[in-house]
């Protein structure tokens, strides 16, 4: 596979309206438009974080604007994603801590140009956190949206969040089995088994539907690799997290799926750091997949220097094309065009 046309841009530089900016989210709408979301503020967990948004119109992005702001809790992972009326739900965490997040959302029916007042997602949730917690939802073919979600207590765990009703109401799946060997988040020596998960456990899945109608999804774990567990029941239940062999640097991962079938994920493909939970976040890389995710193959890095380059977030933009955004060293946003051919 080769690389068509390739672009890159920051969405928000030198002179923007935060000092730090992280977990980026984007969608396309029917005009060509691209909205995209991240947190921006003095740091992450700062109680002055907010969710800012901008408009890619006609090749510009628009000066960024506040769509969240929860007044001196921070706010966290927005996720963008159009309803079949066309009108976009950004789903945002509040809380000052990870495990106490609760997930609210606003509203826009003018493209991402203003906001409604936000809404808590599920009333009363006291969970950790209901709907999407870093990746987009799926729309299945039988219309019924699938949010990617997880919880971060004690141990890490992952489900969805299924809506049957267009995003206004949700049922829990039931969480990913996953067989622990161990709770200590250090990775020193583990021995290799496909199903044997080590230190917290798995979060922030990332999604696909393949033709036979069946559900997958791939997850970031404490284990230095990728875990996938797929259904057969529209993401009701799923089967034992296992290992992809890909490798995880316990960051963020994200996937789409393409009109042909491929899935293109990016990710970092690196391991953590020897008696480590974490690994260095680059390089930053983009693979497809032929197979329904049983394997990837390189296609390109977006970054592969010093720094910090994470948390993407990819979709389709047409055959052969996807759009990303991603974390650029914590200080602001990266928009990126790729498009490849076989």
């Amino acid at each position: 596979m080769e690389i068509r046309q390739r672009h890159q841009e920051f969405i928000v530089g030198e002179e923007r309206p935060f000092d730090s900016a992280h977990a980026s989210t984007l969608v396309l709408l029917k005009d060509g438009t691209v909205v995209a979301s991240w947190f921006g503020g003095s740091w992450e967990k700062a109680s002055d974080v907010a969710i800012w948004v901008s408009r890619r119109v006609n090749g510009i992005w628009e000066a960024p604007k506040k769509a969240a702001d929860a007044k001196n809790i921070a706010t966290w992972n927005p996720v963008l994603f159009v309803r079949e009326d066309e009108s976009i739900i950004l789903f945002y965490k509040v809380g000052e801590t990870i495990p106490v997040w609760k997930t609210w959302y606003v509203e826009s029916h003018d493209g991402g140009r203003t906001f409604s007042q936000p809404k808590e997602l599920v009333e009363g949730d006291e969970q950790g956190g209901r709907g999407p917690v870093k990746n987009k939802p799926i729309r299945l073919t039988d219309g019924t949206v699938l949010a990617p979600a997880s919880i971060e207590g004690e141990y890490w765990d992952a489900f969805v969040d299924i809506s049957e009703d267009d995003c206004r109401t949700w049922t829990m799946s039931e969480m990913v089995p996953a067989r622990r060997c161990s709770a200590e988040p250090r990775i020193i020596d583990r021995p290799y088994h496909p199903q044997h998960l080590y230190g917290k456990g798995l979060i922030q899945p990332t999604l696909w539907q393949d033709g036979a109608g069946d559900v997958h999804m791939l997850l970031r774990t404490t284990s230095s690799r990728i875990f996938r567990s797929d259904s057969a029941d529209g993401g009701r239940t799923w089967s034992v997290a296992y290992d992809t062999g890909l490798p995880n640097n316990n960051s963020g991962i994200d996937l789409t799926a393409m009109p042909n079938g491929d899935l293109v994920l990016v990710y970092n493909p690196r391991e953590n750091l020897p008696g480590h939970w974490k690994g260095p976040r680059t390089p930053l890389s983009v693979a497809v997949s032929k197979d329904n995710g049983k394997s990837f193959q390189h296609l390109a890095d977006l970054e592969n220097g010093v720094g910090s380059f994470c948390y993407p977030a990819v979709i389709c933009a047409g055959p052969g094309k996807v759009m990303i955004t991603y974390t650029w060293n914590r200080k602001t946003i990266v928009f990126a065009e790729l498009e490849y051919e076989d």
